[in-house]
């Protein structure tokens, strides 16, 4: 059975020995069925990704590029501690159907809807949040594209549009990635909602001969897709205007050729301005890029937490985000007022301007921060907790309802 231990390792190592995958066809629908070490007592449902099991189950190593490679892993491995059974399906399986009672079922988007009919009443349905609500995110994306249709005069596609997502109206509770923003985009719910910490692929070093006074003026853009949503457009055409200033560009845009196209200008025509590409953020290259750049500059209109965000504070990068990132930077790093071009440039030079011990003191705070917070480990004792309350709350809930229904047959009695 699982321990959380002090150290990241020796979680993901027993994590590897003790979750067993037995993959079972069901009308040709795989399912992934993990049991406890223990006599089961009950059942879960976990609608999420299968990869990493799959993976883990034919020996394999689990990536480090998304945060959700192990972080699945994570929750199934918490209700094995727990003594439950669970079944894990692809988050995106249309044609799953329940065969059994399940005591939990969570989700991330939207197969609480379509299964709540299925499943038995009492079933605690749990939507665990890794975006902010798609409403908001869809209109996010069009707004800046429409932003850069009058500013540009060219028309780009939206790049992560997903249908509406009702999960939160059919979930009895919510475990959210994110913060205030994040958690705002579903107070009409008004259902009870758990923060947890999205966990960072990387644990870095600090940088104890980080020269700052050197670096003063280098930032980088490191995103993934989507690259009008999360701001490069507006990145690239403030740099464009502050030639004394140098981004770097870590980010998939050579595969997205429209957007290349509208900004070869800038990309590749632009001295102070140099496009990486991907980069694998467990390399010594990444260490090297972020030990010469200052700050991260990424003026995204919609994330549910930005694990780009918490990667660069792991890296000691000075974080200048948009509120949206839904990622908190307190006292050692900046949030845009808004993701105006003049903006990002006044943040850019502000952060630049501060005195040279305050950069290498802000760049330790979130380097901090970013350790304290943001790993595997906090996830694995975050999300634990979470499902604790929930059972204590459910517990609670019961006897209360009980009490009253015993009460009201006296009185009618």
């Amino acid at each position: 059975m699982l321990k959380i231990t002090n150290k990241v390792s020796q979680l993901f190592s027993l994590v590897s020995q003790k979750i067993s995958a037995r993959l079972e066809y069901i009308s040709k629908l795989k399912v992934v069925s993990l049991k406890p070490q223990t006599s089961s007592v009950g059942n879960v449902l976990l609608s999420y990704r299968i990869e990493p099991f799959l993976l883990q189950a034919a020996g394999k190593p689990i990536p480090n590029d998304q945060s959700w490679n192990w972080e699945c892993l994570i929750i199934a491995q918490t209700f094995l501690d727990m003594g439950y059974s669970v079944d894990v399906i692809q988050f995106h399986n249309e044609e799953f159907r329940p065969t059994k009672k399940y005591d939990f079922f969570i989700d991330i988007r939207h197969r609480i809807e379509s299964l709540a009919p299925y499943l038995n009443p009492d079933c605690i349905k749990i939507l665990h949040v890794d975006i902010a609500n798609m409403v908001f995110r869809n209109l996010a994306e069009y707004k800046r594209l429409h932003d850069l249709q009058q500013r540009r005069g060219i028309t780009l596609h939206p790049q992560r549009y997903e249908d509406i997502n009702l999960g939160i109206e059919y979930a009895d509770y919510a475990t959210v990635l994110g913060n205030d923003f994040t958690c705002g985009t579903f107070a009409y719910s008004h259902k009870p909602m758990y923060r947890i910490p999205i966990s960072s692929s990387v644990v870095c070093p600090w940088a104890e001969d980080k020269n700052f006074e050197a670096v003063k003026k280098r930032f980088l853009w490191f995103g993934s897709n989507a690259l009008v949503l999360k701001g490069l457009d507006l990145a690239l055409e403030a740099f464009a205007q502050m030639p004394d200033y140098h981004l770097t560009v870590c980010g998939p845009v050579n595969s997205d050729k429209v957007f290349e196209r509208a900004y070869h200008k800038e990309l590749y025509e632009t001295p102070n301005i140099h496009v990486h590409g991907w980069i694998d953020v467990g390399s010594q290259e990444f260490l090297d890029l972020t030990k010469n750049t200052l700050a991260l500059i990424y003026p995204s209109a919609c994330e549910g937490q930005a694990g780009a965000a918490i990667t660069a504070m792991q890296a000691g990068l000075i974080p200048v985000l948009s509120y949206e990132t839904g990622a908190n930077v307190y006292d050692f790093g900046v949030i845009l007022k808004d993701c105006s071009i003049e903006n990002i440039k006044a943040a850019i030079e502000f952060v630049s301007n501060q005195p040279t011990e305050e950069l290498k003191t802000m760049s330790r705070k979130a380097w901090e921060y970013a350790r304290n917070n943001h790993t595997k480990e906090c996830f694995a004792v975050a999300y634990r907790n979470a499902v604790l309350d929930i059972i204590k709350n459910r517990s609670t809930t019961e006897k209360t309802t009980n009490v009253d229904k015993q009460l009201a047959s006296a009185i009618a009695g």
